[in-house]
């Protein structure tokens, strides 16, 4: 039974290979599936692969089946053309899998991209309570303790105005919170962690 197995959770962030960028952006990529029962916490993800964010993303459905139980529908979902190809390829990651093991289907849309984002918006098109997230896992150890708890406390509350009241006990103070924002996206485009879309009137002004 499926309930009697032990269960894992998938969090804000969903890891997956650097080769599969392309075919999530086209859109041939549209599900991962991943060995024993695997639960989301969250309907809204953020998805990284090749040590980067790429894509912002929405759960839209997860089911489980048994290894033998995988068809043509879900090779299709993850990018392949054929059921033996999928199933080869569950083989070679998850070494000693077996027929009868349970696998879990978690099929996704993508709603933004995060190498399109636009330049000219102060956030870059971004949430705050997004930029925090990203922040958090790829240069926490590159900002003070202060904007490390900013961006903590901001993805708990997806709001700038309750982070500011909760972390500095004045509402009028709530540009430090901005800047702490501004400046974590910042750095994340520097490092090449984001990148945003290039706007051709730029490239045409020379």
């Amino acid at each position: 039974m499926v309930e009697k197995a032990k269960v894992k959770f998938i969090g804000r962030h969903l890891m997956l290979k650097g080769v599969y960028i392309e075919k999530i952006f086209s859109g041939e990529k549209r599900a991962t599936i991943r060995r024993g029962i695997v639960k989301p916490k969250y309907n809204e993800i953020i998805i990284h692969a090749g040590g980067r964010p790429i894509a912002k993303a929405k759960i839209t459905r997860v089911y489980f089946k048994r290894l033998r139980e995988l068809g043509d529908y879900e090779a299709k979902l993850e990018g392949y053309t054929s059921r033996e190809e999928l199933i080869e390829e569950l083989r070679r990651v998850y070494k000693g899998i077996r027929d009868d093991d349970y696998v879990t289907i978690i099929e996704f849309e993508v709603t933004q991209r995060l190498d399109m984002l636009l330049s000219e918006d102060p956030y870059h098109g971004l949430k705050p309570v997004d930029i925090a997230r990203i922040a958090l896992r790829y240069i926490k150890n590159e900002l003070s303790d202060f904007e490390v708890k900013i961006l903590i406390d901001l993805t708990r509350t997806s709001s700038i105005r309750k982070t500011t009241l909760r972390v500095l006990g004045n509402l009028n103070k709530r540009g430090i919170v901005r800047r702490t924002i501004k400046k974590a996206i910042k750095m994340l485009i520097e490092k090449g962690v984001l990148k945003t879309m290039r706007v051709e009137s730029d490239m045409s002004e020379n």
